[in-house]
């Protein structure tokens, strides 16, 4: 309920940032937007990409700056459900969790502790340069397909809590996103492979 409040409060009143559902991580200088429904693999994805030298800016809303465009930090505990907890206790031992609650509307959940380099640098804006729509599926290959950044606007407008609200400046806003970043679809069932592939993500050519 404390998590369902927080999140209630942003998405109704922090109208300074277009806000998308959506995880966010960075690495030297560089932020990728993951949106994706629940039940997608997202948390499990970015909870494995921050326990591996991503910084973690938000676990659930992407909250895009419209003055400038920057991601904002929003560092707190990544919600893990049902399978997912075990998933990453394995792979990230070391990671802090709190005790597991049952019989939610959502199964069993956890919350595993925002890395501690995530919450001290909480005022350290990024900038975007992917966004990536990630898919958890057993025993798939570890697939990257290029999304055209019209089909990628669409399906980021329709995860944006605040899109029709901002009006045009909603549309500008996410209209300059995109045009900065490499989109893509990507199906995952191996956490390494998908480590592997991130680190090896392509730069646009403004940012090479």
């Amino acid at each position: 309920m404390l998590e369902w409040g927080l999140n209630w409060c942003i998405s109704s009143h922090a109208n300074d940032y277009l806000i998308i559902h959506a995880a966010v991580v960075e690495k030297a200088g560089h932020a990728i937007i993951l949106p994706a429904p629940p039940g997608s693999g997202k948390s499990t994805l970015c909870a494995a990409l921050v326990n591996r030298g991503w910084r973690l800016l938000s676990d659930e809303l992407a909250l895009i700056r419209v003055s400038d465009g920057k991601m904002i930090p929003l560092p707190r505990p990544v919600s893990l459900k049902n399978q997912s907890i075990a998933v990453i206790r394995s792979y990230a031992p070391n990671a802090v969790f709190s005790r597991p609650v049952k019989d939610t509307l959502k199964g069993t959940i956890a919350h595993m502790k925002a890395p501690t380099d995530s919450i001290n640098r909480a005022t350290e804006a990024a900038s975007a340069t992917w966004v990536i729509f990630p898919k958890y599926q057993a025993d798939s290959t570890t697939r990257l397909d290029p999304l055209p950044q019209s089909r990628a606007f669409m399906r980021v407008a329709d995860n944006a809590f605040n899109y029709s609200l901002l009006g045009v400046r909603g549309f500008e806003t996410l209209s300059a996103l995109i045009g900065h970043c490499l989109c893509y679809d990507f199906t995952y069932s191996k956490l390494d492979e998908a480590m592997a592939a991130f680190a090896a993500l392509p730069l646009p050519a403004d940012k090479i």
